[in-house]
């Protein structure tokens, strides 16, 4: 581990070529992070970086190089940084909340505002292959090693509430800050304020009261139909889709080829074109049943519940909905969540409708909890909401329902009321329970 973290792109010695060679990097990173891996071409590269188009195959063989280079470097900047933070405030003996306060904004800024090497990174590394993620695992492994000691730290003194595993809550608040690129605008606050609210939520939670027994008036999984349509053609029309869905989620949108999909499906190659003109028609769809699914869903729960001044079970419910429907109740909810970040402007555009829709579900929801006083009065709803939402999205970057973590099994019902508890309380240790031995 040593040897992967000592290498520094400035350990070159410096040159024209050398000058050249970042110049690629930095505009690959640019492009990377603004229009995703599939939409950078190699010629797109070197007019950015002010080159002749062959000329950057002198420096690089090819676009998946150049790639790795600016992930290695995303990761690998943001990792020293954020090792020094935690080593100062060690022997400075800073406290839980201020030193949790700077790595949440460090990591923030190179994400959104200082560093397109690092956005480039959380943007393309979920739509690697398996293959070529395992090159890049080690040294993410190391980062996330140093969110963990942080936390294990704390945890043992006593800052870090005892009742919830530390290597859930270092993927929680990364899943929440990686997520803000989705949605982050810098035109309407600043980094700074971005960090200062997420802070506080990761801290302290959303709820104004802590604790107390959470009721979840449905099994979420119930709230979808289960209904497969009836006709034959219909049938084959909907299998083409969850086949989609499939390869979508697990290995991108390049890898889901009209080809692949027919083959997947169990279809002759030209077949699937009786059904769908195109692979951008198959794409739409999914996406749209997957965001339709996920409004349906949490939309339901929310009334359904039986005491609507409950406002702190309400939210759990939606909470574990939004949860059931990434990984058990819709196929098409958890492909749309994985690709949509790597999509092509074009194609998110017409999405978007749907996705205020459900946004305003979940506003709708937040605002009427925090005029009954169960919500704190000092958090912004639509940022809350945008917070909360990506931690449970990136949820699918790495959570396996079964696997567990390092200190036992969970199921997706125990994880889900890991993260209930985390964002309607926090992570500080006021009040928790007894730590886990």
């Amino acid at each position: 581990m040593e040897e992967i973290l000592a290498r520094s792109p400035d350990d070159e010695p410096y040159g024209k070529s050398v000058q050249t060679r970042r110049a690629i990097l930095l505009a690959a990173a640019k492009l990377f992070s603004k229009e995703g891996y599939n939409a950078t071409t190699m010629r797109r590269i070197a007019e950015a970086a002010n080159l002749e188009a062959g000329s950057i195959y002198y420096h690089f063989k090819s676009k998946d190089q150049i790639l790795d280079e600016v992930l290695d470097i995303g990761v690998r900047q943001l990792y020293e940084q954020i090792r020094r933070i935690v080593e100062r405030a060690r022997a400075e003996d800073d406290s839980f909340r201020k030193t949790l306060a700077q790595l949440v904004d460090t990591h923030l800024c190179f994400l959104l505002k200082e560093n397109d090497f690092t956005s480039a990174n959380i943007r393309n590394f979920p739509m690697l292959s398996d293959k070529r993620r395992r090159a890049h695992r080690p040294l993410r492994e190391a980062y996330a090693q140093l969110w963990r000691s942080f936390l294990q730290h704390h945890q043992d003194t006593g800052d870090l509430r005892g009742d919830i595993s530390v290597t859930l809550v270092s993927q929680f608040i990364l899943g929440a800050m990686n997520w803000t690129a989705e949605w982050y605008d810098s035109e309407r606050y600043p980094v700074s304020l971005l960090s200062e609210r997420l802070s506080k939520l990761l801290l302290d939670g959303m709820c104004t009261k802590r604790g107390g027994t959470v009721r979840k008036s449905v099994e979420p999984f119930d709230l979808t139909d289960g209904l497969e349509p009836a006709g034959k053609a219909e049938r084959t029309r909907y299998q083409i889709l969850r086949t989609a869905a499939r390869i979508l989620r697990e290995n991108g949108y390049k890898a889901a080829t009209m080809r692949r999909v027919a083959s997947e499906a169990g279809l002759e190659a030209g077949s699937v074109y009786y059904h769908f003109g195109s692979k951008e028609e198959i794409l739409d769809e999914v996406l749209e049943l997957g965001l339709r699914d996920l409004l349906s869903g949490v939309s339901r729960a929310a009334a359904i519940w039986p005491n609507k001044e409950d406002h702190r079970n309400r939210i759990a419910t939606a909470i574990a909905t939004h949860m059931a429907y990434l990984f058990r109740a819709s196929e098409f909810t958890s492909a749309n969540i994985r690709i949509y970040g790597m999509l092509p402007e074009g194609i998110r555009s017409r999405h978007r409708p749907v996705r205020h829709e459900y946004a305003k579900v979940w506003d709708q929801l937040l605002r009427e909890a925090q005029t009954a006083g169960a919500l704190r009065s000092d958090i912004k709803v639509v940022p809350l909401r945008q917070a909360m939402l990506g931690a449970l999205n990136w949820t699918v970057e790495w959570f396996d329902p079964g696997k567990g973590d390092q200190r036992g099994y969970y199921t997706l019902s125990a994880f889900t009321d890991l993260l209930i508890k985390m964002l309607l309380d926090g992570i500080s240790a006021n009040g928790s329970a007894p730590k886990i031995t």
